[in-house]
């Protein structure tokens, strides 16, 4: 039998000059943890996993904001954990949170009241989030190899996910989203071939730290990892696909910008990024690493070409950038930005399912062209 999930009906902000009050009102009783984070400063709330009844569904960001919160963030965290993320204006300690009971029209209540202070009491505040899961359940290897299996193995990364959307367009499609239908198809698609396993780091609306989306593709033994995703840029009329490989060095100024605003989606999360390992935050290009760029480098002009028969793409659709999710020492990596949120367009293409269809179609050709050139270099030698 199944029951239902408690659920979110409504959010209020509550402000005066040094206090704030954040109220979630909720179906019933629920159990919370409340930290907080610094740089940027943050009040994260972890809670058993809701259905959200307010704003965009459960989504994303929602809501106007005011007093110390200046943007709100909600989502799946991990398998039955919603996390709620407070971006603060200024550093505010947390004075107290709790759930009241229900008393004349109101339901159960969850309070989070903020009060202002400086950086040294907030930082005094600041402590390490609930350790998460070593391998979240949605890093599910669908067809697990044997002993003996001769087929490749493709990382697909759908990127963003869970309490972190993404790019919003402005007819409120996710990036999250268009990532998640578009790595699903292409992991159809692969597997169909029969000469695929296929990992997905994701297969639901779900957060993955950047680091361990790294680590489930070197965990899997990954020949090959895509990451998808779909961004925005601030002149809304560039529209096309880019294809990215990795590189300390940006080829331009628009891929450093990229890089660094995708390799904060940890912090948009809420994650501590204090104890993450020297691997994950900045990795000396070693001979290995050289050699792995090469093959990435490779791939990524075998698919530029295939996307151009299904998408529009950008001038100098191969550029170069430090994106986090690309720096796996050993897999060779590419970073697919398929189009643009920000213009409406290619908003309009890759929410469609023909537009999926067609991009995916394009990659696993891709592949196919990439693993045949290597086999086929195998056998001359």
């Amino acid at each position: 039998m199944a029951f239902a999930q408690p659920s979110v009906t409504g959010v209020r902000i509550g402000a005066h000059p040094d206090s704030t009050r954040f109220v979630l009102d909720v179906s019933e009783n629920i159990a919370v943890s409340v930290f907080t984070l610094a740089d940027p400063y943050r009040v994260v709330i972890d809670m058993p996993a809701l259905d959200w009844k307010v704003g965009d569904g459960g989504q994303g960001e929602a809501g106007e904001t005011q007093g110390l919160v200046e943007r709100y963030r909600f989502g799946l965290f991990q398998q039955g954990n919603t996390r709620l993320v407070l971006d603060l204006r200024k550093p505010a300690v947390v004075r107290q949170a709790f759930v009241l009971p229900p008393q004349g029209a109101y339901g159960y209540r969850f309070v989070v009241d903020l009060e202002a202070t400086d950086r040294a009491r907030f930082m005094k505040t600041v402590q390490s989030p609930p350790a998460a899961p070593a391998s979240p359940p949605a890093a599910i290897q669908s067809a697990p190899q044997k002993r003996g299996d001769s087929r490749r193995t493709v990382a697909i990364d759908a990127g963003h996910g869970g309490v972190d959307p993404g790019t919003i367009s402005g007819d409120g499609t996710y990036e999250k989203s268009v990532t998640l239908s578009v790595a699903l198809e292409l992991k159809r698609q692969l597997e169909r071939t029969g000469r695929y396993n296929v990992i997905a780091t994701r297969q639901n609306d779900i957060f993955i730290p950047l680091g361990e989306r790294v680590e489930i593709g070197r965990r899997g033994k990954a020949d090959l990892f895509i990451s998808l995703h779909a961004d925005s840029i601030a002149n809304g009329s560039i529209r096309g696909s880019t294809v990215y490989t990795l590189s300390e060095t940006a080829s331009d100024k628009e891929a450093a910008a990229l890089a660094s605003k995708e390799n904060k989606a940890d912090i948009i999360a809420g994650v501590d990024l204090g104890k993450q390992s020297p691997e994950v935050t900045g990795i000396l290009i070693d001979l290995m690493q050289r050699e792995t760029m090469n093959y990435s480098i490779e791939f990524a002009r075998l698919l530029i070409p295939k996307l151009e028969q299904a998408a529009e793409m950008r001038d100098n659709p191969h550029r170069f950038a430090g994106f986090r999710v690309l720096k796996a020492p050993d897999v060779p990596s590419v970073l697919v930005e398929m189009g643009y949120l920000s213009n409406a367009q290619d908003t309009r293409y890759l929410k469609s399912a023909r537009g999926q269809r067609e991009i995916a179609a394009a990659i696993a050709a891709s592949v196919d062209g990439y693993f045949q050139r290597h086999d086929a270099r195998l056998s001359a030698q």
